[in-house]
């Protein structure tokens, strides 16, 4: 499914990483997919996996040479958001750059999303 937007966009660093992760991977890949689960002591987290192929009613997000499956319950969560990969002295992670993110967690695991309303839709490119 195609939702005539993009869902979300990847920085050069995230799709780098996303690359070297996959060329790694034991089986083959078609992509990342992201989506949002309930859990954590904000109320939600983040959810990455291996794709194998698309599910049905999946956004496909094709960015920087990577393709992204959104899981369509996470679509509303994540409209906007840019996905990114940052390195510190401490860590290496995926972060994502939510604007409809509005809190987090102390740790960062977690974090409090209000899903965009039918009115902040961007209009169909």
């Amino acid at each position: 499914m195609s939702t005539g937007f993009k869902v979300l966009s990847l920085t050069d660093r995230a799709a780098d990483r996303i690359k070297a992760i996959m060329a790694e991977a034991d089986r083959p890949i078609a992509g990342l997919r992201v989506g949002v689960r309930n859990g954590g002591c904000a109320g939600m987290s983040y959810t990455m996996e291996y794709a194998e192929a698309v599910k049905p009613g999946e956004d496909v997000v094709e960015d920087r040479g990577v393709r992204v499956f959104v899981d369509p319950k996470a679509v509303l969560f994540l409209l906007g958001t840019e996905m990114d990969f940052t390195t510190n002295k401490l860590a290496s992670q995926f972060v994502f750059n939510n604007p409809n993110q509005t809190s987090a967690c102390g740790c960062g695991e977690s974090v409090a999303i209000t899903p965009v309303s039918a009115d902040r839709i961007p209009a169909q490119v």
